[in-house]
């Protein structure tokens, strides 16, 4: 006899030997799930037609094939441009992704960039890639002391929040913008809405970008809003790249217009070998790593596991995407 929860989870290609691991794992925690791994498009065309759930990206084509879908499992926190077509967001199917697993690794990446720009390491790193001895004068506003600076958190989801708990123990006092939060979560001194970015930019010693790229956040940091921020103040971008325009970075670094920048995303990755980021000595730059970190293919599956006993089970799943907002 069949379970009256049981359903068929497809897991899309392409495939890794930590998908096929996942597979084998819910195969054998929930019996009542028919886990089929689509090892090429092929088989994924095949195996759609009569799907409940899926995992992985679903092209258009694929789409049209899926006559019975009802939750589909993103692979990825933030999946690139691209994954949430139009076809898709107008479907009914419910879209999950895999956000709130990097919180940790993130914030404490933001924490330091905020350190490092705070105690001058980036002027001291190459001083003594140069075999340099030289301190500089307390005059020159080479430390920023925390406990007297005031961060701005774009978009306080579960990096954002993390990032300004952490800042908040070393006494920043932490400005946020976010969409969708209507408390302020801990550390967060005020949240504001995102329409009042533009305002509160002049007050903030940090401002920290984590927001996902979506329609309204692509390219929406541009110089009209360097040009906003504190001349000694830094920008910090961890969340996605396109957010970002990075000429006009460069040009309100090279005017004076802020005082530093720490990048761990970027418009083009990798970022290119003559772009003038590199040499610039007030930046900062990481390869888009500052999510590494242990136990991240665990958290994933435990966000798939949860998923599948909640949908089998007709409960409301975990980590819902507003598909028109890509997030």
């Amino acid at each position: 006899m069949v379970s009256r929860n049981s359903f068929k989870f497809v897991m899309l290609p392409p495939q890794t030997a930590t998908t096929r691991g996942w597979a084998r794992r819910l195969a054998e925690a929930m019996p009542e799930v028919r886990v089929v791994v689509a090892e090429d498009a092929e088989t994924a065309a095949r195996e759609i037609v009569d799907a409940e759930a899926a995992f992985g990206w679903l092209g258009k084509e694929l789409l049209t094939k899926a006559t019975s879908l009802r939750w589909l499992q993103a692979p990825q926190a933030a999946p690139a441009a691209g994954y949430y077509y139009p076809e898709l967001i107008a479907h009914p199917v419910c879209v999950t992704n895999f956000r709130e697993i990097f919180n940790d690794h993130i914030g404490a990446h933001i924490l330091a960039f905020v350190l490092a720009f705070a105690r001058g390491l980036h002027v001291f790193i190459p001083q003594q890639l140069r075999r340099e001895w030289k301190k500089s004068p307390l005059e020159a506003g080479d430390v920023v002391h925390l406990p007297e600076a005031t961060a701005l958190v774009v978009g306080v989801g579960g990096i954002g929040a993390e990032a300004a708990r952490l800042l908040a123990a070393f006494g920043v006092t932490v400005l946020a913008t976010d969409a969708r939060r209507a408390a302020a979560p801990e550390g967060v001194t005020e949240l504001h809405p995102p329409d009042a970015l533009d305002d509160l930019l002049p007050r903030a010693d940090f401002v920290v970008l984590t927001v996902p790229h979506t329609p309204a956040t692509e390219g929406f940091f541009d110089r009209a809003r360097f040009q906003r921020m504190k001349r000694t103040a830094f920008f910090i971008n961890i969340g996605r790249g396109m957010t970002t325009r990075l000429d006009d970075l460069v040009a309100a670094l090279k005017a004076g217009e802020i005082a530093g920048a720490a990048l761990d995303v970027f418009e083009q990755e990798p970022l290119p070998r003559e772009h003038p980021l590199w040499a610039m000595p007030n930046v900062l730059l990481t390869p888009h790593m500052a999510g590494h970190g242990p136990y991240l293919d665990e958290r994933r599956f435990e966000i798939m596991a949860d998923n599948c006993r909640a949908f089998g089970a007709g409960r409301p799943l975990r980590n819902q995407v507003d598909k028109a907002s890509w997030f």
